[in-house]
């Protein structure tokens, strides 16, 4: 007769056999077995709220400390409810490996200081979130890693400042907030051929519907706090290795790629990086996380579309002086942009209004929409960052990062379209 745990591990392996279509998005991550049966037949992993574990013996617990076996030691390292959370993302993505962090930042420096070193340089644009622009231009610099700022837009500005000591080429695939969109084909194609890794932002358009392998990129970040939590219930962020690049021409992971191969870049990040920063995801986000990742392509086709809605009725509103999404025709990057994100290409968008105390008062007046910060909450946010995410920047740098005192940035949520259209032209005029 089978105990209970054999029948709980019989009808586990009977639920994962069951052929699901390649392009099924959802029922990749709905469907990611857990590594291991629950003992209660759980349908979401359990929240694994503790911080050491148990072994069986000495030499069981010196063979998970030192890698020889798959098992958890202590939860700044590795955690069960994480670890799932990751393995949905990696099923769902296609990636080599993924690595949950606290924070989008938090994703950005750990990717960063695993590929750099004293001596090295980042190639990237000065058109960056604040906080990003901040973190290579004095953060990285104090630790002697060169930022070369250049048009990310021209193929041959890029190539140009390309040398040995490169060590990432970084960029956002929609810059935020000047809406500004990248050839991706071009610029992967440079990379690889100067042996340079591409590590690119795509917290603006989600796994649903922008596949970062298919374009050349090697290592993604995701600030996880925006779409996947599910209405801004947590902080999260994600590294993602698609383990497509030959590390031997990495200034800092040439000597593990020759024991490690494609993996050198997780190895140094999971045996070093995050386990001595010390800021791996906790296990009560990544449950938060795993939940909103369920909704995530439905929250997007919902907010994506009334954002196209709302950009089109702006177009024409009176007090508006211009309208910045790619999804609309009269855009610049229009035609790129739908080549690369589709017709919808996030739910964020600008627009200018005739001054810096004109914006501040349309913010003022607003009563549906909230005037807060953050990216893709359920609730549909406007922010002025010149004065906020920027403020801390001279006018002269903001100039240079194209951040106008005459913009206002709205995160569009689930509300009524209407409803929001109405509230913009009631604090407009």
């Amino acid at each position: 007769m089978f105990s209970y745990s054999e029948t709980r591990n019989a009808k586990h392996e009977t639920q994962n056999t069951f052929p699901m279509s390649e392009n099924n998005f959802n029922n990749k991550f709905l469907h990611t077995p857990y590594s291991k049966p629950d003992a209660y037949g759980a349908l979401s992993m359990p929240i694994y709220q503790n911080a050491a574990y148990e072994f069986a013996t000495a030499e069981e617990m010196e063979a998970a400390f030192i890698g020889k076996i798959p098992e958890h030691t202590y939860s700044r390292i590795t955690n069960p409810t994480v670890q799932h959370f990751e393995s949905k993302i990696q099923t769902i993505t296609g990636a080599f490996g993924v690595t949950a962090l606290n924070s989008g930042m938090a994703a950005i420096s750990n990717a960063i200081i695993t590929l750099a070193k004293t001596g090295s340089n980042i190639i990237t644009s000065k058109h960056l979130f604040g906080n990003t622009y901040s973190f290579f231009s004095s953060t990285m610099a104090a630790f002697g890693v060169e930022t070369r700022f250049c048009d990310l837009t021209n193929i041959d500005e890029v190539e140009s400042h390309i040398d040995a000591n490169t060590c990432a080429v970084f960029l956002e695939i929609i810059t935020n907030p000047q809406m500004e969109v990248v050839d991706l084909k071009a610029l992967s194609a440079i990379t690889k051929a100067a042996g340079v890794p591409l590590v690119a932002d795509t917290t603006i358009v989600p796994f649903c519907a922008f596949k970062a392998k298919q374009w050349g990129i090697n290592i993604e970040i995701v600030s996880s706090t925006k779409y996947i939590s599910g209405g801004a219930t947590s902080l999260g962020g994600l590294i993602i290795d698609y383990g497509n690049f030959n590390w031997i021409s990495s200034p800092k992971l040439h000597v593990l790629s020759k024991e490690f191969g494609p993996a050198a870049f997780t190895v140094k990040l999971r045996k070093e990086i995050h386990r001595n920063l010390g800021a791996y995801m906790t296990p009560q986000v990544a449950a938060l996380q795993s939940i909103g990742l369920e909704t995530l392509s439905l929250r997007y086709e919902r907010a994506t579309s009334s954002c196209l809605n709302l950009v089109k009725r702006l177009e024409t509103l009176t007090g508006v002086e211009s309208v910045n999404y790619n999804g609309l025709e009269s855009n610049h990057f229009y035609e790129l942009s739908l080549s690369q994100f589709g017709k919808n290409p996030g739910a964020m968008f600008t627009f200018n209004l005739a001054s810096r105390e004109a914006c501040f008062s349309f913010l003022n007046k607003l009563k549906l929409i909230k005037r807060a910060t953050n990216l893709f909450d359920n609730k549909t946010l406007a922010i002025h960052p010149a004065s906020t995410i920027f403020g801390p920047f001279t006018p002269e740098l903001r100039q240079e990062m194209r951040v106008s005192d005459k913009t206002i940035r709205v995160s569009v949520g689930m509300e009524d379209v209407e409803d929001l259209f109405k509230d913009i032209e009631q604090a407009v005029k």
